[in-house]
């Protein structure tokens, strides 16, 4: 049964020590200025945002925490693709060839294993390629895709619960490579262009894939297995499907109405070829420690992570470069980590220095798969089962005066009690997943520790505003539209679409944030997962908390 967490005392409860909203707006509008053209992972940019995280940790009397002082390098392998060399072949049973065109048909990233890839095998559909036996899910029962290429569908299946839905559609690659396959092409559906347009993805077709490299050599998070993957439009489908009964428009209308496409194999071969070149670099994660005053507890830590990356520039296969300045993504988040931290250093420095200490983590190359913080968790720099607790930071949308919070994670654990109380003390409520097709709860750094045992919280502004007329809803989605991942993603634009960036609710969303982090770190218990929890049960271990 979960643990209630408690506060430590009345003094506590009583701090006024709140967020400084001018404070928030000077960070973001450093972190976010042209200066740093996006924070790009492995580039002098992001190591000077990296330098000015480190010096404000500093002057805030804060202790380092990485393997260098304030830093934690993170060794990292990046591929780029060489253009022109992607080709996608379909070999027909009447021995003619269809050449797909790239890009307008399918894209294909880069390899961090080698420069020359080429696999040529069968083609076996595996619907949306998921298993679980919690959901009675099998999109693999009675398919043999030994030495085979899956074809499978993007995305999600209705009627899953949205957490654990989006980490079923995170294990997809493994899943297939459990089972023997050499390849993946993945179907660009029309359900899922409703949300992410094709057209979209090709504008970053040309973005490297990157790894972090243990320290024999290998890239880690990568499957040498698969030796090509590609991802088409929904538009040439039928291709694929030209040599059995089943057509791609009954799948989309399967998916429509909610049913599982059932697999098949495909009666084709197909050549998947690219070639490409990487280079190894490192970035750092920055880490600073507020030290716990409880002679007991102070040994167990609760850890806030922001990512400090960005995109940096972007030249699109069909366009030129530009710069991604990432205001929203994540110079706010950043932003609100360092308030956070000022916050607790005034706490600690008017006697009321929380029991257990906490860790504050600028992490990189969140963009590029969550490495420097799935770095950390495999690398930690203090004895990982003793933080009891992340609260991530990553992209509060900050458009709107938001009046709920949607606190992903929360209602997994014992910290569901301590979301709750923060949010309440400021007035603000606690509203369910309203996208749970984008399949965020894995899409940001507090998974890589849930993936160790540790129970997290990740919150984003909610789609409520406390303006009358204000539809939150409708900014959000407008800024995911035309903002997320773009050039437009910057002060300027921010200021001109929505009449600026609303630093009053940085201030709130700062002071909630803090308020979780103070009472679980004054709790006489620590946080545990709820017996009922999907990934309690999948990551802690059977004993339903994590390890000890």
């Amino acid at each position: 049964m979960a643990l209630v967490l408690v506060g430590c005392g009345e003094s506590q409860q009583e701090t006024d020590i709140e967020a400084n909203a001018q404070a928030i707006q000077s960070h973001l509008e450093f972190l976010a200025s042209d200066l740093l053209e996006g924070r790009d992972t492995g580039s002098q940019e992001h190591e000077i945002a990296s330098a000015y995280i480190a010096a404000e940790f500093q002057q805030m009397g804060l202790e380092p925490a990485g393997t260098e002082g304030f830093y934690q390098r993170v060794p990292l392998r990046t591929a780029r693709i060489t253009p022109d060399s992607q080709k996608f072949t379909i070999h027909q049973s009447s021995g003619e060839n269809v050449e797909l065109v790239y890009p307008r048909d399918f894209l294909m990233g880069p390899s961090v294993f080698e420069n020359e890839s080429t696999v040529t095998a069968p083609l076996v559909f595996v619907g949306y390629g998921m298993v679980s036996d919690k959901f009675d899910i099998n999109d693999y029962a009675n398919l043999d895709v030994e030495g085979a290429i899956v074809v499978m569908l993007s995305g999600l299946p209705d009627g899953l619960p949205s957490e654990e839905a989006a980490h079923l559609n995170s294990i997809k690659t493994q899943l297939a490579v459990e089972r023997g396959a050499v390849g993946i092409v993945s179907i660009h559906t029309p359900k899922r262009a409703e949300t992410r347009p094709y057209e979209r993805m090709i504008f970053y077709a040309n973005a490297p894939r990157v790894r972090w490299v243990a320290p024999n050599g290998e890239p880690q998070n990568a499957y040498p297995e698969i030796k090509g993957a590609a991802t088409i439009n929904y538009e040439v489908a039928d291709a694929l499907f030209s040599e059995v009964a089943l057509q791609p428009e009954q799948i989309w209308q399967q998916m429509d109405e909610g049913e599982r496409p059932v697999g098949m194999p495909l009666g084709l071969t197909v050549t998947l070829e690219k070639s490409s070149t990487y280079e190894d670099m490192d970035s750092p994660n920055v880490i600073a420690m507020l030290p716990g005053s409880d002679p007991e507890l102070k040994d167990e830590y609760i850890i806030y992570t922001a990512h400090s990356d960005h995109i940096g520039p972007v030249r699109s296969v069909e366009g030129p470069e530009e710069f991604n300045n990432g205001a929203m993504d994540n110079a706010s988040g950043v932003s609100i980590m360092l308030e956070t931290a000022r916050m607790f250093s005034d706490l600690a420095a008017s006697g009321q220095r929380p029991k257990r200490s906490i860790l504050f983590a600028a992490v990189t190359a969140e963009e590029r798969g969550l490495l420097g913080a799935d770095y950390f968790a495999n690398n930690p720099t203090v004895p990982i089962e003793n933080i009891v607790a992340n609260v991530n930071l990553d992209m509060p949308v900050l458009l709107y005066t938001f009046a709920d919070v949607v606190a992903f994670g929360a209602n997994h654990s014992s910290l569901n009690s301590a979301v709750s109380t923060a949010a309440e003390k400021f007035s603000i409520t606690s509203s369910p997943d309203p996208m749970p097709e984008e399949a965020l709860f894995t899409r940001s750094d507090h998974y890589t520790l849930v993936k160790q045992g540790i129970p997290s919280v990740f919150l984003m502004t909610g789609f409520n505003s406390q303006v009358e007329g204000e539809d939150a809803g409708a900014i959000w989605h407008q800024f995911l539209r035309e903002q997320y991942h773009r050039p437009t993603d910057e002060v300027s634009t921010l200021t001109e679409v929505y009449g600026g960036i609303r630093y009053g609710a940085a201030a709130t969303f700062t002071n909630i944030n803090f308020e979780i982090g103070k009472t679980v770190a004054n709790a006489q218990e620590r946080p545990t997962w709820n017996e009922d929890s999907y990934f309690g049960q999948v990551f802690a271990g059977d004993e339903n908390s994590i390890r000890h």
